[in-house]
């Protein structure tokens, strides 16, 4: 049996923290579908989550876990036994640390994964997809999510291009239920190959669309949505390569200092402190590239100069200290950088 080859990469196990749920859209509700590294870097979860829930368990108790993980993994490819093994896999995936390489090493596992995701395509559009079709594919994702952001599959995750699958979830408009936890779990699969910021990753997501789908989100997602795809973005800044490649060209860089400016503009409208917190730091990278630097200096919105956000930053000092960083950047007074040119046009 193939569980059997499973078996042999076993290590200590933890007890996972407390059931899931992916029936209403809230931000309770919703950090577990985006995993919970990247729920910690927005806030939704505390930074010592990771810690606790990797709290050492008894041995017998982990070792009756393991079995069912792998009777589990053993039941996705059939089609009688998947949808259970979805929902147990997505629910205590996270108390078994190296779970991603016996995913990607078992007979038949990825392509079951895909092969949910593939069949909800159809209800894509029109828009008939329901909230238990929803559930069943983001419990895939959610296993997924564990594939990317494993060091031992990550590579193998990108050369088969199987972020390519999720992106259709990520170009919907459809605000229902359904489709908002499609969207949230697959910008968390994205997320987690995003958290280290490593070239490989930045280098393979620049060669696909998920810049304009981020984009797009940031501009008519919903809060929640906006502020993963938006930590993404800023994720890919960070790379130099990254960096280099949205400032290549006025016309691409112009496109995200307008989505950027319609997102403060809806800020000031509708406050949200996490997703203002990114936008920020968005806008302090673009600042450390010496031609974008120049453009920004005419086209930051007021809104980050003047008062408008002073009452929501005024307990958080960090993002305070980025915003003054930023406006230090380019500050109106000092003497443009002789060395820098504005950005070439395409």
């Amino acid at each position: 049996m193939r569980g059997d080859y499973i078996k042999g990469n076993s290590t200590s196990q933890a007890k996972g923290r407390g059931p899931r749920s992916l029936e209403r859209i809230e931000v309770a509700a919703a950090s577990p579908t985006i995993g919970s590294e990247v729920a910690i870097e927005l806030g939704l979860l505390p930074r010592d989550t990771a810690k606790a829930m990797a709290a050492p368990v008894p041995t017998a108790l982990a070792q009756v876990d393991r079995e069912k993980i792998y009777q589990w993994i053993n039941e996705l490819p059939s089609l009688e036994t998947r949808e259970n093994a979805l929902l147990e896999l997505s629910k205590n995936h996270e108390s078994v640390p190296d779970l991603a390489p016996m995913l990607w090493h078992s007979f038949g596992t990825i392509a079951a994964l895909l092969q949910e995701i593939q069949n909800i395509y159809p209800s894509i559009s029109p828009p008939t997809s329901t909230v238990h079709q929803s559930n069943r594919v983001c419990n895939a994702l959610v296993l997924l999510q564990d594939v990317a952001s494993h060091p031992e599959t990550r590579s193998a995750f990108l050369e088969a291009q199987i972020p390519l699958f999720l992106y259709p979830f990520l170009q919907t408009a459809t605000k229902t239920p359904a489709f908002e936890y499609l969207c949230l779990t697959s910008l968390g699969v994205i997320g987690a190959l995003v958290k280290t910021v490593e070239e490989e990753v930045v280098n393979f997501l620049l060669t696909t669309e998920i810049i304009p789908l981020c984009l797009s989100i940031m501009e008519a997602g919903s809060e929640l949505s906006k502020t993963i795809a938006t930590l993404i973005f800023q994720k890919i800044l960070l790379n130099d390569s990254g960096l280099a490649h949205l400032c290549q060209t006025n016309e691409q860089f112009s496109q995200v200092t307008m989505i950027l400016g319609k997102v403060v503009l809806q800020l000031s409208k509708e406050p949200s402190a996490r997703l203002l917190k990114h936008v920020i730091r968005c806008y302090l990278r673009l600042s450390e590239n010496p031609m974008a630097r120049e453009t920004l200096r005419q086209s930051l919105p007021d809104q980050l100069k003047d008062t408008t956000f002073a009452q929501m930053l005024k307990d958080d000092t960090t993002t305070k200290h980025s915003l003054e960083q930023l406006l230090e950047n380019l500050g109106e007074g000092q003497v443009a950088d002789t060395h820098s040119t504005p950005l070439k046009p395409q």
